[in-house]
């Protein structure tokens, strides 16, 4: 009689993936990248990569009539929280500088535009009323 635990060894054996040794870099980073895209509020630009998504939240920081439109959304909701957003947008700086050379130009400047959308958003939170700091929308 076989033995169960040598079953369970035969069909685990049988039930592996093979694993693709030649991971696709250029690939990972381009998703990575893209997923900014898919994050993005405020009026979306012409260029926009993902046509299932249209501008949001254009009335944010309407009841405090500031313009808080712009950033990037949190966690798969309608929310903006700029403490995760300032951090992810400090790595993605950093990131850049450090190996901006090996992104090559277009990736670098995909980068840049991300940087932008959520700095471009951080300044109008920041400078949007004198002496008060928006720190997230919803």
């Amino acid at each position: 009689m076989t033995s169960p635990f040598f079953l369970v060894f035969l069909f685990s054996c049988l039930l592996t993936q093979n694993v693709d040794a030649n991971p696709n870099y250029i690939e990972a980073l381009f998703k990575s990248l893209l997923f900014f895209q898919g994050q993005r509020s405020g009026y979306l630009p012409t260029d926009q990569q993902l046509s299932w998504r249209d501008s949001s939240g254009l009335s944010d920081g309407s009841l405090a009539n500031v313009d808080l439109t712009g950033g990037y959304y949190d966690a798969g909701d309608n929310v903006k929280f700029n403490f995760p957003m300032a951090f992810t947008t400090t790595m993605l700086s950093w990131s850049t500088l450090e190996y901006g050379a090996q992104m090559g130009p277009h990736f670098q400047n995909v980068s840049r535009v991300n940087i932008r959308w959520a700095t471009d958003y951080l300044l109008k939170c920041a400078t949007a009323t004198p002496g008060k700091l928006y720190v997230g929308t919803a």
